[in-house]
């Protein structure tokens, strides 16, 4: 899915920020504090929808639903209100493997020619590199927009002959690159093996078992409180998303889920109550690459330390939807985020809970960032955003799915909000990283009037395949 980012710092740890809202930013562990501050932010940056719960030393201590479910009809978002939770789909996902094994059906490590002998080098790819994304599989969907293809279903053989017969982007083992195609196939895995569907089995072994009577796969029928994801395009109005086609997300990110339910998941997981102590372990351990480097991606979740606690985490985000989930285990701690805004920056939030963490997590090698033709991401964003305030695009400049979505209808409507800003006042970028072999890059842009976040996704070649404005 999609890779949004984190939304908020686990709140047991001391808050530390400045005031960015009408509420003023609390300091200490106050939940009083906090639901004010969260209430604040979605009227103030037009979050439509927020869940957030948190859980203390094994037990929820808060659970509220801020904002809309849905804006027409009306209806608010409780705390029960289920959310899809997109890439957090994947260490359920996990956890479906690591069942099977248990119980003898197979093994993390055969390789994937095991299943699936036609894909692209099967006999040297297995299932526990599919887990830590180290397969080399290409994304299918490695950015923030539904292009063509995923606005029609896809048969699942289509998908393998898309994408995961096709050549490598590296060496099996050697590095990490998150692709959703890898966790697809662990999806048809434990269909084949368990002779269910991954819905059925999630539901008898997981879902059922820890009462996350609020959570589904793949479909909403029956939750009584569902949210309606909503976007907008270069800081317009809100308006429906239209979800990804059947076959798109899947295992990969296809469940839906309240913020309650996933503080139950996270007490199970990290108790003991899901998996063995030796399954647990290898899903939770770092990756060693065959390049002597680290990946501090275990299965399905990310992994950090602060102070020497272990902080397990992980982002998600699909079309109409942002999420976030991170626990301490050895805590029974943990925080869950969910929106119904794809198009809103976390900006203040994560800021205000997260910043701390974010400082005293020990982060392992990052993988490289590949060299790109042009600018730097500064003055590519500066470039576009001039582009897009006149109206005239540079499509040569533009990926192809790219300029396909930037349609005459979506540039006019932007170039008018745009225009109305002038130049920033000042520009930051926030770093880049890699993704689907593409640079990523973050840039904070500061206007008069109003702060907007540019994500921007460029190829080798230098030609850009996404560049979108989300409010900060």
């Amino acid at each position: 899915m999609k890779p949004a980012f984190v939304l908020l710092l686990l709140t047991f740890l001391p808050l530390v920020c400045q005031a960015q809202s009408a509420a003023e930013a609390p300091k200490t562990f106050d939940l009083k504090a906090i639901d004010a501050y969260v209430a604040a932010q979605q009227k103030e940056k037009g979050f439509v929808g927020l869940s957030l719960a948190i859980m203390q030393d094994g037990k929820i201590v808060f659970a509220k639903g801020y904002g809309q479910r849905s804006i027409e009809p009306s209806l608010p978002v409780d705390e029960n209100t289920s959310f899809c939770i997109g890439s957090i789909t994947k260490q359920f996902t996990c956890a479906c493997l690591f069942l099977l094994a248990e119980e003898g059906k197979l093994s993390v490590n055969d390789p994937v020619a095991k299943y699936y002998p036609d894909l692209t080098r099967a006999k040297d790819i297995t299932l526990l590199d599919l887990m830590n994304h180290t397969s080399g599989y290409p994304d299918y969907y490695p950015l923030d927009f539904l292009d063509r293809r995923m606005l029609k279903p896809i048969p699942f053989e289509k998908m393998l002959t898309d994408y995961a017969k096709v050549k490598l982007d590296f060496e099996p083992g050697s590095k990490f690159s998150y692709s959703n195609t890898g966790y697809m196939i662990l999806g048809g895995i434990i269909e084949k093996v368990s002779g269910e569907s991954l819905g059925k089995f999630m539901e008898r072994r997981i879902l059922k078992p820890l009462k996350m009577e609020h959570s589904q796969y793949a479909s909403t029928k029956g939750l009584p409180s569902v949210a309606q994801g909503y976007t907008s395009f270069a800081i317009g109005a809100p308006e429906k998303s239209i979800y990804e086609a059947d076959g798109w997300i899947e295992a990969a990110g296809g469940l839906w889920a309240s913020a309650s339910d996933l503080l139950r998941w996270d007490l199970a997981l990290v108790t003991g109550k899901v998996l063995k102590p030796e399954s647990y372990k290898l899903m939770t351990s770092i990756r060693p690459l065959s390049t002597g480097k680290i990946s501090d991606y275990g299965c399905g979740l990310g992994i950090g330390f602060t102070k020497g606690d272990m902080v397990l985490q992980h982002t998600g985000g699909v079309s109409g939807f942002v999420s976030y989930n991170a626990m301490l285990p050895g805590k029974k701690s943990a925080v869950v985020l969910l929106s119904n805004a794809e198009h809103v920056s976390p900006g203040p939030v994560r800021n205000l809970i997260f910043n701390l963490l974010v400082k005293e997590v020990q982060k392992n090698d990052d993988p490289a960032v590949p060299k790109i033709a042009g600018p730097a991401p500064k003055e590519a964003v500066l470039a576009f955003l001039k582009e897009m305030q006149s109206g005239k695009l540079d499509r040569e400049k533009l990926g192809e799915e790219f300029s396909f979505y930037l349609n005459p209808e979506r540039v006019q409507g932007a170039s008018e909000r745009l225009k109305k800003l002038g130049d920033p006042e000042s520009v930051d970028v926030g770093g880049t990283s890699e993704r689907g072999g593409m640079e990523v890059a973050n840039v904070k842009l500061k206007f008069k009037t109003a702060t907007l976040r540019a994500s921007m996704y460029r190829t080798p070649d230098g030609k850009i395949q996404q560049l979108l404005f989300y409010n900060e």
